[in-house]
């Protein structure tokens, strides 16, 4: 169909290695400790440098712009509203929740910032993404939705989260060209039932597995007993279940949002598979279980590679014009809105 529409499949490339990358997260690590802490802001940037650097797309890079002093003043701002927030609320519990309501105020401003910033400072052969949403925008996404969900006990959560994706996708840019999104809310419900569908029939199991070993006995007595003797088998099923159900959710939402992404003539496409996903993220956990936290860095590109390389970009004639077109209308006046977003914000 592609083909037909005169669309060429090309496919995201991860070229970052596990030693590699070994060599920046044990010097980023060992000078954070020693820093107490003050170093991550640094330890930020080198990491997202190269996983940008190491991301490619036709024959393109990505590169990372944040500076650390940036990153390092928003972290600064949200320790401090931390200790505000727990100060106020030992002072007088009630002093500590009107705090509480007034950060929950500003957090969708501050998440709008985060977005500005990340943006900004991300960047494809040389010509920046940008973030044009609005602060109201912000406040509907990330704050009146998320009160719908809990208003309506969570029958709403698929609707927010599908809200919040819009919000974040229709408001990106790259140069001037507006990202489009086009997931309805129905594909988030399907996914979210979904996931509740295996873990309702995993708590089934446990329930009937518990039974069948109480079975001798009767009464309560006999159930709990069953109970008992089936917990070690009921944690390795929930177990289980969490993974499968975290790796289904993880793997069908990032095809989800992407697949439905475009970008000017261009169209995203994603083709994550679940069962991969699982196999690396239970081999990740026994990996870094066994090195006592060394395999790390080996986890997170191995993570990457997958979901990057599970990713495409479906263009309509030439990718390179197309850049080339969005450089030419580039103006300075982006160059010149950035300095209002130099606080990395995020959480």
């Amino acid at each position: 169909m592609q083909e037909q529409l005169g669309l060429k499949n090309k496919n995201f490339e991860f070229t970052g290695k596990g030693w590699e990358y070994f060599r920046i997260w044990i010097v980023n690590l060992l000078l954070t400790i020693v820093t107490l802490g003050i170093y991550s802001a640094w330890a930020k940037v080198r990491r997202l440098q190269y996983f940008y650097r190491n991301t490619r797309l036709d024959g393109g890079s990505f590169e990372y712009h944040g500076t650390p002093m940036a990153i390092l003043k928003g972290r600064l701002i949200a320790f401090g509203l931390l200790i505000g927030y727990n100060a106020a609320f030992e002072f007088d519990p009630m002093i500590g929740l009107a705090v509480g309501g007034l950060l929950a105020l500003v957090m969708p401003w501050m998440l709008m910032r985060s977005l500005c910033f990340k943006l900004y400072n991300s960047s494809y052969r040389g010509l920046r993404f940008g973030f044009a949403g609005s602060s109201r925008g912000a406040y509907r996404a990330f704050l009146l939705y998320p009160l719908l969900a809990g208003l309506t006990l969570y029958l709403l959560a698929p609707l927010a989260h599908q809200r919040i994706k819009q919000y974040q996708f229709d408001n990106s840019r790259f140069g001037n060209t507006a990202f489009r999104f086009g997931a309805s809310p129905r594909g988030f419900y399907i996914l979210y039932l979904s996931a509740l569908a295996v873990m309702v029939g995993s708590v089934l199991l446990a329930i009937a597995l518990a039974m069948m070993l109480g079975s001798g006995a009767s009464g309560p007595a006999g159930f709990a007993a069953g109970f008992m003797l089936a917990g070690p088998f009921l944690m390795l099923i929930m177990l289980v279940a969490m993974l499968v159900v975290t790796s289904l959710f993880s793997a069908y939402m990032q095809n989800l949002v992407w697949g439905n992404t475009e970008l000017g003539p261009h169209r995203f496409f994603s083709q994550v598979s679940a069962r991969r996903l699982l196999w690396v993220r239970v081999s990740n956990f026994i990996g870094i279980a066994l090195t006592l936290g060394l395999f790390t860095p080996f986890a997170a590109v191995r993570m990457a590679r997958l979901q990057l390389e599970s990713m495409g970009l479906a263009i309509s004639g030439d990718l390179s014009g197309f850049v080339a077109d969005q450089q030419q209308q580039a103006t300075a006046a982006g160059q010149e809105a950035a300095e209002m977003f130099d606080v990395d914000i995020s959480f």
